[in-house]
């Protein structure tokens, strides 16, 4: 049993203890990962990846819920509205997460988001935290390729300059 203990006390995933999520919290996990990083007027983190944008919010009634939102870089058309669809619906039925969909904006542009969510009203630590960060941008990431792949004019179009 000493595997789990450190100086007799059990430890629970990571070496720090549990504490309450926060946004300062996911700004100190991206600092520690080198992620740059921008914060809105509303207090909103925010970054950039070759593919997408993402958001890390902390939400919820006690700030208990981490939502990471990514939106693929690429505006589609109304005729292609389908097989966008396609490609979510086939992500969202063969992986666990994150979960993909689409939606019209104010303007009625159709964009692709990727949303990974975790309740953490039971704390979490440092590991765990950054752990849900990583994976939730390197499996949007692997989701948004197969978008690029699906688009690829759309993406020549958005593709960031090297």
């Amino acid at each position: 049993m000493e595997f789990f203990m450190q100086d007799g006390v059990p430890v629970l995933a990571g070496a720090g203890g549990l504490a309450p999520l926060s946004t300062a919290r996911v700004k100190a996990a991206m600092e520690r990962e080198g992620w740059a990083y921008l914060v809105d007027e509303d207090g909103d983190v925010g970054g950039g990846w070759e593919y997408a944008t993402f958001l890390f919010l902390v939400t919820g009634e006690h700030d208990e819920l981490l939502s990471i939102r990514a939106t693929w870089r690429g505006e589609l058309e109304l005729a292609d509205f389908t097989r966008a669809v396609e490609v979510c619906n086939g992500w969202n039925t063969d992986q666990l997460w994150p979960k993909a969909y689409v939606r019209f904006d104010e303007e009625g542009t159709l964009h692709v988001h990727a949303e990974h969510n975790v309740d953490f009203e039971q704390s979490l630590t440092d590991g765990q935290l950054t752990q849900q960060l990583i994976c939730a941008v390197n499996t949007s990431m692997v989701f948004f390729e197969q978008v690029n792949e699906t688009f690829p004019d759309v993406w020549e179009r958005f593709r960031p300059e090297e």
